[in-house]
């Protein structure tokens, strides 16, 4: 099962796609920007969302069973009242999994990101070592 939840995060509308299979969630988060008409969503889905399936399926499966669930037993009548109503006002709908899908495909990437630069720094660090070692032989024959 698929699902897109749409909602204000800060200064943007942030999209979830929710990809539910054999009792595990894998997740992606994407940034809309401004808030989005039902027609730009739909042309936003038609021109990514083969794209947006291939990152979801392709992200780290969380089970669904470490959704958040209710209090066990009998439940104050007033405190379901207002748990409810906070439910019904909460504009996400993510879940606790799909959250932690999430947070765990933003740890891998910034972990991927963390090693490029620093192979690109000591790309650069050995380029200039070169460089200058160039420079030392050519000093070196004008004497």
């Amino acid at each position: 099962m698929v699902s897109l939840s749409v909602y204000f995060e800060g200064p943007f509308w942030v999209g979830v796609l929710e990809l539910v299979e054999d009792d595990e969630i894998r997740a992606t988060r994407f940034v809309l920007g401004s808030e989005p008409t039902d027609p730009e969503l739909y042309e936003f889905l038609m021109r990514h969302g083969s794209a947006l399936l291939e990152q979801t399926a392709n992200a780290r499966a969380v089970p669904a069973g470490t959704r958040a669930a209710g209090a066990e037993g009998k439940v104050n009548p007033k405190r379901a009242a207002k748990l409810a109503a906070r439910e019904a006002a909460r504009v996400s709908t993510r879940s606790t999994a799909s959250q932690e899908a999430m947070r765990i495909e933003l740890e891998s990437r910034k972990r991927e990101a963390v090693t490029d630069h620093r192979a690109r720094k000591q790309e650069l660090a050995e380029y200039k070592r070169e460089v200058a070692r160039r420079k030392r032989i050519e000093r070196r024959r004008d004497r």
